[in-house]
């Protein structure tokens, strides 16, 4: 006999919708309570036994307890279940008969009078016994009084409404047997009443669908009770109204009409479609192992509900209700009604260009291929939603795809789209920390199982990984000399919810030598780089990026193309670097983010850090790296490998370079301060670039020496060793020696690319740039020789440049360096005179900002004269001259026979810095040469103004007697030998010219304001010229200047036959090119004269030529004289000169 088949366990089924179970009285009792008695309630299942003869159910109960209000009590005709409370519950601990009389009684009536207001009888008092409580109360009742108490007050025949849940908080016996006695009360009452109050909506159901042909029918009404059934029914009724609609507008329109209002009705087939898949999912219809038991019993309620079709469209092939009953029947019948709703309604929206809408629907089949285990045909909706949401930048709708399709990627074993996936949504701040770390563990999984493939590599995008987000350069330029460590430091902020232990991060680098790598010295490189070193990198500004995202960013460049003999700019332009990356053919692929084949650069240049852990944030990663060849590095990738999985960052924006440069060695020679002041000890700065030159013991800079500026030897001198960072090496003694032709210094041993810096002191010796032939009227001269003007303007000091050629001894060629030293004094020299007695004044400007100390000022004649005298009018030994001051130091000229023509002197005066202590060297005096032409006086000229006759003083407006006299002072001298001199039987003669001129323009002089005049050439020989002036203004005014010219004649025969005062009226004369720059043309002219000399020539006829007389020789005694001016008696306006 076979064996007796053993039954089949029962089916314990879940609540979709949990009843409402209200709680009123003590809320913090109830909240302590909760927890347990939310987990305790459906532990045990129910067996719920239904109406009308349907099979009975086990059940697991389950309910939604709230707080007690009533407004959750339904009203008079409210017949919705969904919203309907099962269950009052009341609840207390109270232990105390004079709290329960003063507050619970009264709290419990309330609550009592408030149910039967509603017609609500299903309720329940819960009185919590807590033994803790009972030990500090003196005046408490056993506990069965409290109990019987609230049973004979509210419960009377109901003895059973009123229950003892005892210490639930506590765990022992006791307590566990008063919980399972509680619950099964709860259970018992609560299904009791959502048995009672579901048999009366159904009847109440029946009622209203039985009198649907009376007369006042509502469907509102039936349809509002209808949606309170279990869930099903209302999406059955939308689907089948949806349908119902659709096939009147079918049958009233025709195809042209009905395209033409897509955009009307595709709301409705989309609604239908929804609701399908909503009824397919409630009844197992979309599993891969199709419905069970309990869902083939939801699909008999569900299409027993819908009742029999109405006979309007009984005989109707493809009416709605056919088409749901059939859906529903089967498997394959809803899968066919369900495509062909979905393509449909995809198909219109997609019309009529609501892509989002469609794509929306093509998410919905998608989840519903991966529910029959068809991944592949969900991955094209998935992939074009997720499409549309990341062009649109809706970020939640991204991430929900995104888990659909790793999920769908998974099942097809899609690795690489899989694990860029998951790094998308493990760097994702939408999930769950559990979620992300989810997949993050599945990258880590797939990266340790696959360690046995070598070779094999998964490429993925950097950016869901980690971001990069700053560099730094140290040094801080990133300029290195061969052969030197070049620091690169990157903050790197991990996207990943865990710590993540990489295998090792990379930097490719691209290597490139630049055509003008002549320009790419240490100083180019070290003034066009930046100074801080940190380079940011921008943000993304959307955790999904565009469309456009996907290209790399354009790399453009200067290029300047010079010429290498004068560095000329010849050519310019931009070039893009990464061209091959902008216009490689784009491959297309099936999945939107699948690795775009992200190239990685295999090269001899990658800067790489191992074992790292990425903290999640940001994480600091320094590389170091020994620059080998001289050259343009730019850093193109960033990679971090796990494994064969490998994060690549294929472009790294904005550009990011270092320079590695091969220097040769350099000699600087450089002044400490702004300029070099010549005639004092001034300190000058040696620096020996190294370069790829090792400084052996022995070597020497060789210096030849100049007899204009010496090297000073300090007995005590250092030399200090940099590395090429500005870092202090060392310091060693510095030997210097000297000779006649050459000083020696000898260098320190110094490694590659290391600076020596050393001190040492020059002196110039001080002699001032020599003076002019003649001095001029305020004695400035201008220097000559090597001596230059640094500007044109007289308040810049002259210089001189001192050129030393030093022998290196990394080069076989002399270094040729120029020195220029500032004379820090300006000198000027000017004759004085008085009468017949001549002074020289030499004044001394201190042009530079030091202040120094003069003493033994001396002038001596250089031709040592014994019949000439210099008399100094200075007492004073020394004297402080302060910065941008002048000092004046004054000789008288006295002679014992006929003076000589020309005075050659040099000045020299001993100086020092006031500031400084005793130097060690004696210094040189500054010297100043000049001479001084034609200085005896040869002439007096006094002028005399008289008032008209009968007035005592002169008047505006009145012409006034004006005389001047001219007198020589001795006799013939050698400088009177000219060709203006002319001899007589008696005496020599010169002609001279008068010229009467008032630049201030107070006089107007009247007639001939010049003339020329034949002077004997003997002692107080006297000339007088009378001639009429007007004084223009009142008051003390000066008188007009009289000027003497040499009057020379034309060197031609024919000048020789003209009369001289036929030149005065013709008014032609020239001046001659030798005339003192202090004559200006305009000086000969005046006011109210008719001549004047001319600088053209007068037709047919020679010019004579005037030269002016040195102002050593001619004396104005009238100089600075004043003449009182009256106005007019009939002058209505005054105007007076003062002077």
């Amino acid at each position: 006999m076979d064996a007796p088949e053993e039954p089949l366990p029962p089916v314990i089924y879940t609540m979709e919708n949990k009843p409402i179970v209200t709680c009123a009285g003590d809320q913090n009792l109830f909240t302590s309570i909760y927890p347990t008695l939310s987990q305790q309630l459906p532990r045990e299942p129910m067996e719920w036994r239904r109406s009308y003869g349907r099979a009975p159910k086990m059940i697991h109960l389950e309910s939604n307890f709230v707080q007690f209000k009533e407004e959750l009590l339904p009203k008079e005709g409210n017949k919705a279940l969904l919203t309907f409370p099962f269950l009052h519950i009341y609840w207390t601990e109270c232990c105390d008969t004079e709290v329960y009389k003063a507050t619970v009684k009264d709290d419990l009536t309330k609550w009592q009078n408030v149910l039967k207001a509603y017609s609500s009888v299903d309720w329940l008092i819960v009185v919590v016994e807590n033994d803790a409580k009972k030990k500090n109360k003196t005046n408490i009742l056993p506990r069965t009084s409290i109990v019987d108490k609230i049973r004979n007050d509210f419960c009377n025949k109901q003895s059973d409404r009123c229950v003892v849940l005892s210490d639930p908080l506590k765990d022992s016996s006791r307590t566990q047997e008063s919980w399972n006695a509680f619950l099964t009360k709860l259970r018992t009452l609560l299904l009791m009443s959502f048995t009672k109050n579901l048999g009366k909506f159904e009847d109440d159901m029946r009622t209203l669908r039985e009198k649907r042909t009376e007369p006042g029918w509502s469907f509102c009404e039936y349809f509002m009770v209808q949606v309170s059934v279990p869930p099903g029914a209302l999406d059955c009724w939308v689907f089948l109204s949806c349908l119902e609609v659709l096939q009147r507008i079918e049958g009233c329109c025709d195809r042209a009409q009905i395209d033409s209002n897509i955009a009307h009705t595709v709301g409705l087939w989309s609604y239908a479609t929804e609701k399908l898949k909503s009824l397919g999912y409630l009844c197992g219809l979309v599993s891969e192992k199709g419905p069970n038991s309990e869902d083939l019993n939801r699909t008999v309620d569900l299409l027993a509900g819908l009742g029999a079709e109405r006979p309007e469209t009984a005989n109707t092939a493809q009416s709605p209700y056919k088409k749901l009953k059939e859906a529903l029947s089967s498997v394959e019948a809803f899968e066919k009604h369900y495509l062909d709703l979905s393509h449909a309604t995809i198909e219109m929206f997609t019309s009529i260009g609501r892509i989002r809408s469609a794509k929306l629907v093509g998410k919905d089949l998608a989840e519903f291929y991966m529910r029959k285990k068809s991944p592949q045909k969900a991955e094209m909706y998935l992939q074009g939603a997720l499409k549309n949401y990341l062009a649109e930048g809706w970020a939640l709708p991204i991430t929900h795809t995104r888990k659909q399709l790793a999920e769908c990627q998974k099942h097809l074993g899609q690795i690489e789209n899989y694990l860029q996936t998951s790094s998308l949504l493990a760097s994702d701040q939408h999930l769950t920390t559990d979620e992300r770390e989810y997949f993050c563990r599945e990258i880590l999984s797939f990266a340790s199982q696959q360690t046995n493939s070598p070779g094999h590599r998964v490429a993925l995008p950097m950016h869901s990984f980690a971001q990069l987000r700053d560099l730094r350069f140290t040094p801080a330029n990133a300029v290195v000399h061969v052969g030197g460590v070049l620091s690169v430091e990157i903050t790197v902020c991990s996207q990943m919810p865990v710590p993540i232990h990489v295998e090792q991060i990379a930097i490719h680098v691209h290597f490139s030598i630049d055509k003008n790598n002549y320009r790419k010295t240490a100083e180019w490189l070290t003034k066009h780089k930046t100074a801080n070193g940190v380079i940011n990198f921008p943000a993304e500004a959307s955790p999904f990026p565009t469309s456009q995202s996907s290209l790399p960013a354009l790399e453009l460049y200067e290029m300047f193309e010079r010429s290498p003999s004068d560095n000329s700019l010849n050519t310019t332009g931009i070039i893009c670097k990464n061209v091959h990356m902008l216009l490689r053919r784009q491959e297309s692929g099936t999945s939107l983010e699948a690795s775009s084949g992200l190239a990685l650069e295999d090269g001899a240049h990658v800067l790489r850090c191992a074992g790292v852990t990425l903290q999640p944030g940001p994480n600091t990663i320094v590389f170091k790296t020994q620059a080998r060849e001289p050259g343009t590095y730019t850093l193109r990738q960033l990679c971090t490998s796990l494994g064969p999985v490998w994060f690549v960052l294929p472009h790294i924006y904005p550009l990011v370079q270092y320079d590695v440069y091969s220097q040769e060695p350099q000699l600087l020679v450089e002044p400490l301060a702004d300029s070099l002041l010549a005639g004092i000890p001034q300190k000058v700065k040696f620096t020996v670039t190294t370069g790829h030159y090792t400084v052996k013991n022995g070597d020497s800079l060789q210096l030849s020496n100049i007899d204009a500026m010496l090297i000073l030897c300090p007995e005590e001198n250092r030399a200090v060793i940099y590395s090429n960072a500005r870092e202090k090496v060392s310091d060693a003694l510095l030997r210097v020696q000297s000779s006649d032709k050459v000083t020696s210094i000898s260098l320190p041993a110094a490694p590659t690319y290391h600076l020596i810096e050393f001190e040492l002191e020059v002196l110039s010796l001080p002699s001032a740039p020599a003076a002019g032939g003649e001095s001029t009227l305020l004695g400035v001269t201008e220097p000559h020789g090597k001596h230059k003007d640094k500007q044109k303007t007289g308040h810049s000091m002259a210089t001189t440049d001192h050129k030393v050629s030093i022998d290196c001894p990394w080069s076989i060629y002399s270094t040729v360096i120029a020195l220029t030293f500032s004379v820090p004094f300006r000198t000027t020299h000017s004759l004085l005179s008085s009468g017949t007695r001549k002074y020289v004044q030499v004044c001394v400007q201190n042009l530079s900002e030091l202040d120094f100390q003069l003493s033994d000022s001396c002038l001596v004649d250089t031709r040592d004269s014994t019949d000439l005298r210099l008399i100094p009018l200075n007492t004073e030994s020394e004297q402080c001259i302060h910065s941008r001051q002048a000092v004046f130091f004054v000789w008288e000229l006295k002679w014992t026979q006929e003076p000589p023509p020309s005075l050659h002197c040099r000045f020299s005066i001993g100086f020092s810095p006031a500031s400084e202590e005793q130097l060690s060297i004696s210094l040189k005096p500054y010297t100043y040469e000049f001479q001084v032409e034609n200085f005896f006086t040869l002439y007096n000229v006094r002028a005399e103004i008289s008032p008209p006759p009968g007035t005592e003083h002169c008047r505006t407006g009145s012409l006034c007697s004006l005389d001047v006299t001219i007198t020589r002072l001795s006799d013939l001298l050698e400088v009177d030998k000219d060709e203006a001199l002319t001899e007589s039987d008696e005496y020599f003669s010169t002609k001279l010219m008068y010229e009467v001129v008032d630049n201030s323009s107070n006089w107007a002089v009247c007639g001939k304001s010049s003339g020329v005049i034949s002077m004997p050439v003997t002692a107080q020989a006297t000339h007088r010229v009378h001639m009429e002036v007007m004084p223009l203004f009142a008051g003390y005014l000066p008188l007009p200047d009289v000027r003497l010219f040499k009057y020379l004649p034309h060197h031609s025969a024919q000048s020789s036959q003209l009369d001289a005062d036929s030149w005065i009226e013709n008014d032609s004369l020239s001046v001659d090119k030798h005339v003192d720059d202090q004559l200006d043309s305009s000086s000969v002219k005046s006011r109210g004269s008719v001549h004047s000399a001319a600088s053209s020539e007068h037709k047919g006829l020679p010019m004579p030529r005037l030269r002016a007389l040195p102002p050593g020789q001619a004396f104005n005694s009238s100089a600075g004289t004043q003449v009182l001016v009256i106005p007019s008696k009939d002058d209505h306006v005054l105007e007076v000169s003062v002077t």
